[in-house]
């Protein structure tokens, strides 16, 4: 071979390389990822996941939240699992996400993957796939997750910036829009509220000294102003918990958009929603028909679950969830 050949062996070499790497790093989830590397990764989460519910229905919730404020900051990369260290505060230090649970629970299915499976099923989709099982469990759609997701190596309090239960439609759009969802994938989202709890001190002030008015939110319905008084205590020394759904709590249905819409939102970005002009208009749809609601929900969560996702030869697998690989 000449040298011109040999030149234009080594490119096509090159050019091959390249291709090859263009299609690891532009992999895209999919339904299914895992039928061939570990074909039962998601029967085993399931399982372990029913095991749970079966003993602690919140685990529907927690899982829910979970899989929120993960996807929020980094994007679905199971940097709020990563323990902070000497050098670093990690996600789980921060004050939005005080009181998350079931970091347990995906230890848990970590280790029986890492027995069967090793370094093959990451983490961010053990959460994605754990909060699909949970939402089913408790009476929600049963949807197909698309994996492939990879684990970040970043973690970092700091970057934790949430839309909080006190903020106005307005605010709470513009986060939900710079994550690249919409006004209504945001109202869709808050639907997981219909299985969600708050602690009495987020709304101390609805409940008692509205605007320093001294007296409760007048749009909030009296009856659960007194109801939400007794449960809280008038001194509100003990920082209690109450559903957000005060009805179906533990069930995923479109009870909780019923409530709002007779001035029954505990929080008041629950209660903003129903009466602001450019989202009451879905909350009313959502309310009236649980099967759109479901339907819905499980579409906005798959959205969710795609938010800045790391594929292909990007991040990692972690071996166990709480630190990154050696």
């Amino acid at each position: 071979m000449n040298n011109h050949g040999k030149t234009s062996f080594v490119l096509i070499l090159i050019l091959i390389m390249m291709i090859n790497c263009l299609f690891i790093t532009m992999a895209t989830l999919r339904v299914g990822f895992y039928k061939e590397s570990c074909p039962s990764a998601e029967s085993i989460i399931q399982q372990i996941v029913r095991q749970k519910f079966l003993t602690k229905r919140s685990v529907t919730p927690a899982l829910l939240r979970m899989h929120y404020h993960d996807c929020f900051i980094r994007g679905c990369d199971a940097s709020i699992l990563l323990d902070s260290t000497s050098k670093n505060q990690a996600e789980k230090a921060a004050a939005a996400n005080s009181g998350i649970q079931e970091y347990q629970l995906i230890d848990l299915i970590k280790a029986r993957l890492e027995q069967i499976c090793p370094k093959t099923v990451s983490c961010a989709d053990i959460i994605a796939l754990a909060t699909r099982d949970a939402v089913a469990l408790a009476s929600g759609p049963n949807y197909d997750v698309p994996t492939g997701r990879r684990d970040g190596l970043i973690s970092r309090s700091n970057e934790v910036n949430l839309p909080g239960p006190t903020s106005s439609v307005s605010d709470a759009r513009k986060a939900f829009e710079a994550h690249g969802l919409t006004l209504n994938d945001m109202v869709v989202l808050l639907g997981a509220h219909t299985v969600g709890t708050t602690h009495c001190s987020f709304i101390k002030d609805r409940l008692l000294n509205f605007k320093n008015s001294g007296a409760p939110n007048s749009a909030m319905e009296q009856g659960l102003v007194k109801k939400l008084k007794k449960i809280c205590g008038s001194k509100f020394n003990v920082d209690r918990t109450v559903f957000l759904d005060q009805n179906t709590s533990f069930i995923v249905d479109n009870m909780y958009y019923k409530e709002i819409v007779k001035r029954q939102g505990v929080l008041k970005i629950d209660q903003v929603i129903a009466q602001a002009k450019q989202t009451s208009k879905l909350v009313a749809i959502l309310a009236a028909d649980n099967s759109l609601f479901g339907e819905q929900f499980a579409k906005t969560l798959v959205k969710l679950g795609t938010l800045q996702v790391m594929e292909g030869n990007n991040g990692e697998i972690r071996r166990n969830c709480r630190m990154v690989n050696n």
